[in-house]
């Protein structure tokens, strides 16, 4: 087959009976889709990991009576549910007595294969979906294909495996013409056992798809239509991106912008295969290419805003020619296991940005006690909070001149903390107060992306 590609739809996508069908019209509708791979309908992994952490019998009665409701509310919808409810019934049995096991004592292993009864849900209720709109579909078990190791809830694919068992169950049924649904986010290890991919894991399973198929595209289909060159919400003339790069993709993710983290995609992303987002509620709005080398490409691209923000300002009048001050602060950084974001220097004060995304905790609280004496043993230490990050995305940004100007003119009302401008050719962070940062955003969209028409 010439052009084959694969579409996954999140769990917003797939979150109720309407969301289904509008899924499936998408698919119908696309003859290069073949494989169809799914997460579970919006809300149900949050219940099943609520489950796998082990919950007395009240609330796990509780906790199963919302995941059950979740998948009703769509079977009663269907014009027939004799042939899938069974199977549905089986599963929240199993998810009843897995939660009753979990109660008992948890593991990671028992946590994955709780949390795999979402997709294998969601994709036996599309199958019925699609079969009453007069469509034939084959349902597949992701776990016959994707092939992992065993380090649960975030485990590894094995590629070769992965391949080997590709041209054993995929490849027969879509040389044959069939319609493939499939569960994202879940694998099996060599004993046989559930895993997870971790976060991301469904666009992940859709990538390792494709490249094991060797797909023209992968399609993902979310609930919105496109990657914008900012936050619609925070400008609403934001405009949709056509075509972008994965670099540009990455930065974008890495500050904060909700947009696809090509770490989700790696094997479209090393394979070369173009990955498209687009809305499943508005097919018809179009969306963005994200591939490896788009033409063209803009000096600027997009600007992305990441909230909460710490600055730690370190001074040291013996910092002036002096050896080791710098190593020094990063040795006592990194033993308290602290990530640095951006960071600028002067002769003798450094002031850096810390990187809290990978803590539930907010970056003042990442500066313990110990390490605030630590380092005020070698120099002076201040901690500013309420600030944000305004990241201006675009490509080739050292080369490119009169960029300060058109960066500066747009911010001269107000008070930027911070900037860091050259170590990045894809990015120029800028450090604002918490309340002035949608108005930053505000302005150098204005400036960069609307007066440039």
């Amino acid at each position: 087959m010439s052009h084959l590609s694969i579409a996954k739809f999140g769990g917003t996508s797939v979150a109720n009976y309407p969301a289904m069908v509008a899924c499936a019209n998408i698919v119908i509708a696309d003859p290069n889709t073949r494989v169809v791979v799914l997460s579970a309908s919006a809300g149900v992994t949050n219940l099943l990991v609520a489950l796998a952490n082990g919950v007395d019998s009240t609330q796990r009665e509780k906790l199963v009576g919302e995941v059950r409701q979740i998948q009703e509310n769509i079977l009663t919808e269907l014009k027939n549910d004799s042939l899938v409810r069974p199977e549905i019934e089986r599963l929240l049995n199993n998810i009843d007595s897995l939660s009753e096991a979990a109660s008992l004592a948890t593991s990671a292993a028992l946590t994955d294969e709780l949390i795999s009864h979402g997709e294998m849900m969601s994709t036996r209720i599309f199958i019925e979906i699609l079969r009453e709109l007069k469509a034939q579909s084959t349902w597949v078990d992701v776990r016959s294909v994707v092939a992992t190791n065993s380090h649960f809830g975030k485990a590894a694919p094995d590629d070769d495996l992965t391949r080997k068992n590709s041209d054993n169950v995929l490849k027969p049924l879509i040389d044959r013409g069939e319609l493939v649904i499939t569960q994202g986010f879940i694998g099996r290890d060599p004993e046989g056992k559930t895993t997870t991919l971790g976060r991301g894991g469904s666009d992940y399973s859709a990538a390792l798809i494709a490249e094991v198929l060797d797909a023209k595209d992968v399609l993902i289909w979310t609930d919105v239509a496109g990657i914008y060159t900012t936050d619609p919400r925070i400008v609403p003339n934001a405009q949709r991106i056509d075509t972008m790069s994965f670099a540009e993709a990455a930065e974008m993710a890495t500050f904060g912008a909700k947009v696809l983290h090509p770490a989700t995609l790696l094997p479209a992303v090393r394979s070369n295969i173009p990955v498209y987002v687009g809305s499943s509620k508005a097919p018809q709005d179009g969306g963005t290419w994200v591939t490896r080398d788009p033409q063209p490409r803009p000096t600027f691209r997009a600007i992305a805003l990441r909230r909460d923000q710490t600055l730690l300002t370190l001074s040291s009048l013996s910092m002036l020619h002096a050896q080791g001050f710098l190593a020094n602060v990063f040795g006592i950084l990194a033993r308290h296991k602290i990530s640095v974001d951006t960071i600028t220097t002067s002769e003798v004060s450094v002031a850096l940005t810390l990187d809290k995304t990978g803590s539930a905790s907010s970056g003042a609280d990442l500066l313990s006690n110990e390490l605030l004496t630590e380092l005020s043993e070698v120099c002076t230490v201040k901690v500013d909070t309420g600030l944000s990050l305004v990241a201006l995305i675009g490509n080739d940004l050292h080369v490119a001149s009169g960029i300060a100007k058109r960066v500066f003119t747009a911010l001269e009302k107000y008070n930027i903390r911070m900037i860091s401008y050259g170590a990045s050719t894809n990015n120029i962070c800028t450090l604002v107060p918490s309340h002035q940062a949608d108005d930053v955003v505000r302005a150098l969209h204005k400036e960069l992306f609307e007066l440039s028409e």
